[in-house]
């Protein structure tokens, strides 16, 4: 028997985000956002994270597997019926800044994207789905990147505080539980994702990128204060990706090197966004590396002032930290760095798997600021194989998910105030990383191969039954 309970009022439900599942890129209004350039295939990354990357579509050069996604905009009744089928309490999704203002600074909002959200919220309702909405989830508007250079420029502090404004209003009797910024602290590894920019040459890339992050701190801050008034009985959270740093050793180089890095990229924007300040340790850092940030007149108020009511996660793995490492140490597959770590198996795309640095990172994290957490992305990206029955036995999903659910159930044995859990890609959509369909995480398998050919038929896997007696249970059932 676990030693646990998870609260009564516990948010089980899964994730996913506009610009991966919607598709219809080019329908009811919409303007282009970053997705809709960004190719498909283990060459993303390589293409957009270098200098030069001319935001241009190139259909003899690359497929665009966003432009359809799992064509969501079209198939919402049937996914959130699924959803419903599952026993979802919450969904996790975003919305497409680019549906609501096409281009990022026009004065007035784009109707038809207005209009479609409020049918996925009214059938989100239907089913008593609670919805926990994104407002800005790697779908800066492309104008906003090419005309503006993204979140260098501080002009978009204004756009975003009109956008958020303009959903809190719209949606106020319909959504309770915002994010602002999706994995902010992200943003200093790939900026063009969470920042809306490729930096010039890496001697760029840190002041440009931290100076990025200042201006959404306080957009930030601005958005937590207008739900606040709009929709008094909201709760606006923040959204990190972390990943507990651990030393490779107990060499006190290597425990203080871990030390510095976990505090960089864990706790940097959590103690800006969560208390409401810069953090102490960020002097050295800035003074170090040549960062000097453009702060204006008011700027640090409005932060002290817009503080998040909770923090919200994502985890899929930990980080292991050696100060001297070579190149054959890195660990394959881990975007945010750092070193093999002997003691874990990785996934099929090298993604290191821990479910006890999940425990650890939610008493980190409820240890240092006191706030509820809401772990509102974690799972396994697979190849999933339909045998000829027609099934897909995902045992391995099912593995990976139960010995996170169980360290959850543990954090919260421990003291850890815990919102809700929404694992990542519910249902298959296209891996932000490498856009690829066959990287798939969800409960329901969605007939899409890598090349857009499929029929995009929905299909249960085996860990959604298993889900749903997990939800069913309360999490008791494991």
């Amino acid at each position: 028997m676990a030693n646990y309970k998870f609260p009564k009022d516990f948010l089980w439900g899964g994730a996913t985000a506009a610009n991966q599942l919607e598709g219809a890129y080019l329908e009811g209004g919409k303007g282009m956002n970053l997705a809709d350039v960004m190719p498909g295939g283990k060459v993303r990354l390589d293409v957009i994270g270098k200098p030069g990357f001319d935001f241009k579509i190139d259909h003899e050069k690359y497929v665009y597997p966003n432009h359809e996604g799992i064509d969501f905009y079209h198939r919402y009744k049937e996914d959130i019926a699924l959803f419903a089928e599952m026993g979802f309490k919450t969904y996790r999704m975003s919305i497409a800044w680019s549906r609501i203002f096409p281009k990022g600074t026009e004065s007035e909002p784009n109707e038809e994207g207005l209009a479609f959200y409020d049918r996925v919220f009214d059938e989100l309702k239907k089913y008593n789905i609670e919805p926990v909405v994104t407002i800005s989830h790697y779908e800066t508007p492309l104008h906003l990147i090419t005309e503006y250079g993204g979140w260098r420029n501080r002009e978009l502090i204004g756009f975003f505080e009109r956008y958020a404004t303009t959903l809190f209003e719209r949606y106020q009797n319909k959504v309770k539980y915002w994010l602002t910024f999706n994995e902010i602290n992200g943003a200093t590894h790939i900026p063009l994702l969470g920042l809306g920019f490729s930096p010039e040459t890496e001697e760029t890339k840190l002041q440009d990128s931290f100076q990025g992050l200042h201006h959404q701190f306080v957009a930030s801050a601005l958005a937590v204060k207008a739900a606040h008034k709009i929709i008094p009985e909201s709760q606006i959270g923040c959204m990190l990706v972390y990943a507990p740093t651990y030393s490779t050793d107990c060499d006190p180089q290597n425990v203080m090197h871990s030390l510095q890095e976990q505090r960089i990229f864990n706790n940097y924007c959590g103690d800006v966004q969560v208390r409401g300040a810069y953090p102490a340790f960020s002097d050295r850092y800035f003074k170090e590396n040549n960062i000097s940030l453009d702060i204006k007149e008011g700027d640090l108020d409005v932060i002290k002032e817009g503080t998040v009511d909770f923090i919200s996660l994502s985890y899929y793995m930990s980080r292991t930290e050696k100060k001297d490492k070579t190149p054959e140490e890195i660990g394959q597959g881990n975007l945010i760095g750092g070193v093999k770590n002997p003691f874990l198996k990785a996934s099929d795309w090298g993604w290191e798997i821990d479910p006890t640095g999940l425990r650890i990172a939610l008493n980190q994290l409820y240890d240092r600021y006191q706030k509820p957490l809401f772990v509102v992305e974690n799972g396994l990206g697979a190849y999933d194989k339909i045998e000829d029955d027609g099934s897909i036995i995902d045992e391995y999903r099912i593995d990976y998910l139960r010995s996170h659910i169980d360290a959850m159930g543990e954090a919260i044995a421990d003291g850890v105030e815990l919102m809700g859990y929404t694992p990542w890609g519910c249902i298959d959509l296209v891996s932000a990383s490498t856009g690829e369909m066959s990287k798939r995480y969800g409960f329901i398998y969605v007939d899409k191969q890598d090349d857009g050919s499929g029929t995009l038929e929905r299909k249960k896997k085996k860990s959604f039954f298993w889900y749903q007696n997990v939800i069913t249970t309360n999490g008791e059932e494991l």
